[in-house]
């Protein structure tokens, strides 16, 4: 996986290393090794998926506080989206600033939100569909 991080400390958008051949490409999307490399903390708690029928369908942003604080791992599976984090955390260099990017169900691109962050996003297309871990 290939990991660069945003303008939000702590925030990143990672990338699927493809491993490619002529049936197609194998990626990892999750390992835990190469997350706590980054020092990115490792405790996903729940995987979700969301689907919206419309382009133009607005979600978030929601954002969760401790003690039920979440890190999101977004990626778009389907579809496309305009997805945006804001750094909420008080003590951040970066609180109050946002950073937003396109995904899309071809780039396998994911955003990676530390505890602290709000989340959306606008669909960009029918049939979006996230997922969230």
């Amino acid at each position: 996986m290939i990991f660069r991080e945003t303008k939000l400390k702590g925030a990143f958008v990672i990338e699927v290393r493809k491993i490619s051949d002529a049936r197609g490409f194998f990626g990892r999307s999750w390992c835990t090794r190469e997350f706590e490399a980054q020092g990115i903390p490792v405790s996903m708690m729940q995987a979700n998926i969301a689907f919206s029928f419309k382009k133009g369908t607005l979600r978030g942003l929601h954002y969760q506080e401790r003690p039920f604080g979440e890190a999101k791992l977004v990626r778009c599976t389907r579809g496309a989206a305009y997805d945006v984090i804001v750094d909420l955390r008080p003590d951040s260099p970066t609180c109050r600033q946002w950073f937003a990017t396109e995904l899309t169900q071809d780039d396998y691109q994911m955003v990676y939100a530390p505890e602290g962050f709000a989340h959306g996003y606008l669909t960009l297309s029918d049939h979006t569909e996230m997922t969230y871990s």
